[in-house]
């Protein structure tokens, strides 16, 4: 097992990495900027050593730095948690190569499912559903382009091999439109990831986000733990995540849930991972894997009982799955509501200080934040504040204990988007479930 391993990352989910870490009795290194001196888990950690000033650049996306900090403390490895370096291929090759752990797929898994071209190629060889689409990288013949995009109908999506969170795509509902929508998604492409390759894929117009969390360890075990909705989404960025997914059967889980699993033995994949797909009229299309821990992963803990940070430092200690796929049953239901530091209308972010935080509690209710009165949320990353998620045994019982929860939680001094989720838990289309992932958009007038 691991005996001490550096947090690379800040917030909410370094803390959960060493509220998990001290269960298993694994020391913690938290790396931090200047500017988050005060944030809890950098407070309870073990040891600490500050690694640059707030900038991201300059701190938590300094590969150089996070790996001097492991030599110095004598870790023996790197949790990235999610965000940041958490996809970088060539950090993870560099953790390895430096003599450390990385806790995490290897790089070669991170950038074969990193490049959409190149992830679609492969799910589709391990027989995983993927869109209808140009099955590899567009030419600069406009002549092809436009014989594939009528082949595979409009509306068509233009995608950047190397783009993600809704970065890099252009949908194009017209052939008139396709050849000049190829050019600029090329050029935004290759200012945003130094990748200019773009593909071609049909355009669902009302699908849903379901995606399955899979674990994989380095003896070729693979399981999937079910799937979530992510659905509620606003710019591409999810709000509200729930599992499992409302009108999913337990026949359609078993069987895209085979297949993921396959894929992962396929492509010799370790730790946790997440296939995500659109799903509409019944059908799943796989769209991309994500190579790391989920924001959303609290609520497949909560229908699983399985731990799945637990699982990851497991896996990277040389450690078998503790579990077999039929020892995975789903109990119940869980929701997640994203706390951001943020106007609840605007979007604006919110930073500053937390004069009063009460956390919400009761049966089924869980808080995974950072938070405390006195805390000054910085203005230098992601607004988000924390996480609250409720279970219950149906998913009526889980949405009235989230109704709870959302009417106790006290967070003064900043604005947060309480006030949204509390708005959308009484939209009689969320209540009923199976929205697509234009629904808050389109609710919000945001489209």
């Amino acid at each position: 097992m691991l005996d001490k391993i550096v947090i690379a990352n800040r917030g909410e989910i370094a803390l959960r990495i060493l509220r998990a870490c001290r269960e298993m009795g694994i020391k913690t290194v938290a790396v931090h900027s200047t500017a988050d001196n005060n944030l809890k888990h950098v407070l309870l950690a073990d040891e600490t050593v500050c690694i640059g000033p707030p900038p991201s650049s300059e701190s938590y996306l300094n590969m150089p730095a996070i790996i001097s900090a492991a030599e110095v403390t004598d870790a023996t490895g790197i949790h990235p948690g999610y965000g940041f370096l958490s996809e970088n291929a060539d950090f993870a090759e560099r953790v390895e190569s430096s003599g450390f752990t990385f806790i995490g797929p290897r790089s070669d898994s991170i950038r074969l499912m990193g490049d959409k071209v190149s992830a679609i190629k492969a799910m589709k060889a391990a027989g995983v559903p993927c869109v209808p689409g140009s099955d590899g990288p567009l030419g600069d013949d406009p002549d092809e382009n436009i014989r594939l995009a009528r082949d595979i109908g409009y509306p068509i999506i233009i995608k950047a091999s190397g783009g993600g969170g809704g970065r890099g795509m252009r949908v194009v509902h017209a052939e008139a439109s396709l050849t000049a929508a190829i050019t600029v998604t090329r050029a935004e492409a290759r200012a945003a990831f130094s990748n200019d390759v773009v593909y071609m894929e049909k355009y669902l117009e009302t699908p849903r986000h379901v995606e399955f969390q899979l674990l994989a360890d380095t003896q070729g075990n693979a399981i999937h733990l079910g799937e979530r909705d992510c659905s509620m989404q606003r710019r591409h960025q999810k709000v509200i995540e729930e599992a499992p997914a409302p009108g999913i059967t337990e026949e359609q889980r078993n069987r895209i849930g085979a297949r993921c699993v396959n894929a992962c033995k396929e492509i010799g994949y370790r730790s946790a991972g997440t296939f995500e797909f659109l799903y509409e009229n019944g059908e799943f299309y796989f769209i991309e894997m994500n190579t790391r821990l989920q924001v959303e992963h609290p609520v497949t803990e909560m229908i699983t009982g399985i731990d799945i940070v637990r699982e990851q430092l497991r896996i990277a200690s040389g450690l078998p799955l503790q579990f077999e796929q039929d020892d995975v049953h789903i109990q119940g239901h869980a929701i997640e509501c994203r706390i951001n530091a943020e106007d609840p209308k605007s979007f604006m972010p919110s930073p500053g200080l937390v004069t009063l935080w009460h956390s919400p509690g009761g049966p089924g209710v869980r808080i995974e934040s950072h938070l405390y009165s006195g805390y000054k949320v910085p203005p230098y990353y992601d607004s988000m504040i924390g996480k609250l998620i409720a279970h219950g045994a149906s998913r009526e019982a889980a949405f009235a204990r989230m109704r709870s929860a959302l009417s106790e939680i006290v967070i003064e001094g900043i604005k947060t988007n309480v006030p949204l989720h509390q708005e959308i838990f009484q939209h009689a289309a969320f209540q009923a479930g199976g929205t697509d992932i234009h629904y808050l958009e389109k609710r919000l007038g945001l489209v």
